[in-house]
Formats: C-alpha cells, sequence, structure tokens
C-alpha cells in the first residue's frame, strides 16, 4: 500500500452507501472494524450530530440509528452529521487501506468521477471488499470498468496484472444493471431479506460526481478535508 493509491470497492453496499450519504451531505464518515469499536466511538464524538449506522448480513444492527441501505440515506436523515460506520466487509476493506498514500471510494455510482481523479497515480491497488472474505463479481466488475477508462485514455500508459486484465474481461462481458446484481452473492443474499430495492441505487451507474477520500480513518469529500 506505501506509494499507491488504494481504490476501495463495496458496490453491494458500503461504498455505494457512503457516495449517497456524502452527496445527501452527511459531513463524514468514521469506519470502524466491528459495532462495539463503532459504539465507542460514536459515544466519544457525541450523540447529537453524530449517528450510528451498520448491518450484519445485510440488516441493520439493532439499536443502531441507520443499516447500511444508500435508500435510508437521504438529505433529511443525515445532512450536517457525523455519520460512524461497521458493515461486514466494505468498512473492514477501509481500514485495510490505511497505508496507502490515498484512499478513495469507488463504487458504480461515482465510476467515471473516481476514474479521472486517479488518472495521474503512479501506481493503483483496487481494494475489492468481497462477500465475507471470497471474490464477489459485483466489486470486480466495477474495478474493471474503471480499469477500461482509465486505459482508454487519451495518452494513457497502463500496465495491468493478471487480475486487473480478469476484471476488465468481466467489464466487457457483463452488462451493469440491477438484475445482474440479484445474481451475484452478495445481491441475491440482499434480495432474500428483503433489501432487493438497493441493487436499483446501487447499478446506478454515474449518478454522482464526487469522490470520498479518507484520511486518518475519516472518509470525506476532499473540499472538507
Amino acid at each position: 500500500m506505501p506509494g499507491a493509491t488504494a481504490v476501495v470497492i463495496d458496490v453491494i453496499r458500503a461504498t455505494s452507501t457512503i457516495v449517497e450519504a456524502l452527496a445527501s451531505g452527511a459531513r463524514a464518515v468514521y469506519p470502524t472494524l466491528s459495532s462495539d469499536e463503532a459504539i465507542r466511538l460514536v459515544n466519544s464524538l457525541g450523540r447529537e450530530d453524530t449517528l450510528l449506522c451498520g448491518e450484519r448480513k445485510g440488516l441493520r444492527i439493532e439499536g443502531f440509528d441507520l443499516g447500511n441501505s444508500p435508500l435510508e440515506f437521504t438529505p433529511e436523515r443525515v445532512a450536517d452529521k457525523r455519520l460512524v460506520m461497521s458493515t461486514t466487509n466494505g468498512t473492514r476493506a477501509f481500514l485495510a487501506s490505511e497505508d496507502a498514500d490515498r484512499v478513495v471510494a469507488a463504487s458504480l455510482l461515482n465510476l467515471s468521477a473516481v476514474s479521472l481523479t486517479v488518472r495521474e497515480s503512479d501506481r493503483l491497488v483496487f481494494v475489492c471488499a468481497g462477500k465475507e472474505d471470497r471474490f464477489s463479481l459485483d466489486d470486480a466488475l466495477c474495478a474493471g470498468l474503471i480499469i477500461e477508462k482509465l486505459s482508454n485514455a487519451e495518452d494513457a500508459e497502463v500496465q495491468l496484472d493478471d487480475a486487473s486484465k480478469a476484471a476488465v474481461a468481466l467489464a466487457k462481458a457483463y452488462p451493469v444493471e440491477p438484475q445482474l446484481l440479484s445474481q451475484t452473492a452478495a445481491g441475491a443474499a440482499l434480495v432474500k431479506v428483503g433489501l432487493g430495492a438497493d441493487l436499483e441505487r446501487c447499478a446506478d451507474v454515474d449518478r454522482y460526481s464526487l469522490v470520498p477520500e479518507m484520511h486518518e480513518r475519516i472518509i470525506r469529500l476532499p473540499d472538507d478535508v
């Protein structure tokens, strides 16, 4: 990670939700490894302007203010709030990346914006959160779409390892649509618990042009860093 820009991806759903939350006016997102850590942090920050967010097995953690559904993170709920978040896969991926020189949050919602933001980086590491330590098609597909955009840019000089080449092949093979996401392990699990509506939002390519960045374990928009 040192010397690299880390592009953290958790399409279903943490990075999609983080992008949605900051687009809705949230001040910052604080990723944590566990629900206990999240509770300790929210208590230290103060409950007046801080919300406790997170999920386990797709569902909101009992006693938390919000879960991990992008549809929950509306301006009415999160504007000008700090969000302490713990999710099964996504927040772990951010904290695993903290030694990188730069850490950005990528999803299908901000695909093109991420591609533009990182194109001058000397070295990129794509950190796909996956599902419970396993490969996930949705995250690899998103990475492949970003790499494809970088490779197609004018005067691009992009060197790919085998995993990146495989991700680009996935991007060429699969269309981005809610139906595809519903066929992934993470998407099918959401449908099973009644949260299939999230997939339409997670598949909304380039809905936003913002790129959240993490500094010192706090994810904000660059102008707020």
